[in-house]
């Protein structure tokens, strides 16, 4: 639940800031700099990452109070190097259902693994929700798989790490904003925005007023997308005699970021289930 609030309070609402929400037409992405853009796409992916994988903490947590285990869901995805690794990491039950049940339908006779790939992938869209941009956006990510399957995997494994990197978080991060804007019109306007050709400047004081004040809250959920908490449990418990230690510290820390959470929502007035937008 900590997690989950901490994104709320540094993505949410500054991504309705930058880009405004359904109720007003995304208003704000016609007005909106480069840096602007790019930034609301980034930290729509960080919200909807934190939100998600909070809401799969919070369902395992509770399983295993009552007996049940239940496999991790979100094994850190923004740490990919390719796009077919970024959906092995993300939404792990939602893919690989689709994998298992949709991918090999033997509608396509001897084309059934490039037919059955865009139909996963349609599938995945649609059931996301009833709009032309989910099911563009689920084709988008299906393009791309399909061109790494042409290109093979072991090439793909000879791409630079910093090119690979840079490659996938470009994809994720526009396909980000595709997922967000459910009107057609604005999801336009976002990809001129992205490169500039909506007439509108590099940067706006709007944009570097909102980073600046959300800086380091904005590190931390860059942080943590990575898995530097348990690299450091795991070093600090293969030396003798930290065992304890590290149990203590875990539970202090959660603490803190509990109450951090509840002390920064006070002042938030709108909370809103993610979920109710499916």
């Amino acid at each position: 639940m900590a997690k989950r609030s901490l994104s709320q309070i540094t993505s949410a609402l500054v991504v309705t800031a930058l880009f405004g929400s359904a109720s007003n037409g995304y208003e704000n992405i016609k007005t909106l700099s480069v840096a602007g853009t790019w930034l609301g796409a980034i930290l729509v992916g960080l919200w909807y990452y934190f939100d998600f994988s909070g809401y799969s903490d919070i369902a395992i947590g509770l399983g295993r109070i009552f007996g049940f285990h239940f496999d991790e869901n979100f094994k850190y995805p923004f740490i990919c190097k390719t796009i077919s690794e970024f959906w092995q990491r993300w939404h792990i039950s939602l893919s690989s259902f689709f994998r298992d049940y949709v991918l090999y339908l033997p509608i396509f006779g001897k084309r059934r693994k490039y037919g059955g790939l865009f139909l996963v992938w349609f599938c995945t869209g649609l059931w996301h929700g009833a709009s032309w941009n989910f099911v563009f956006w689920g084709l988008y990510y299906g393009m791309f798989i399909f061109f790494e399957m042409l290109i093979g995997k072991k090439r793909m494994k000879k791409m630079p790490v910093p090119l690979a990197h840079i490659y996938t978080k470009l994809v994720i991060f526009i396909g980000f904003g595709i997922f967000y804007f459910e009107n057609l019109g604005s999801l336009g306007t976002f990809f001129k925005a992205l490169v500039g050709a909506n007439g509108n400047k590099l940067t706006d004081t709007v944009t570097q007023h909102l980073f600046m004040n959300n800086i380091w809250l904005f590190a931390a959920a860059v942080l943590f997308t990575m898995p530097v908490i348990p690299k450091i449990k795991e070093k600090a418990l293969s030396a003798k005699g930290t065992a304890y230690f590290m149990q203590s510290a875990g539970i202090l820390c959660n603490a803190a970021i509990l109450v951090l959470s509840s002390v920064l929502l006070v002042n938030t007035t709108n909370n809103p289930f993610l979920y109710f937008r499916f």
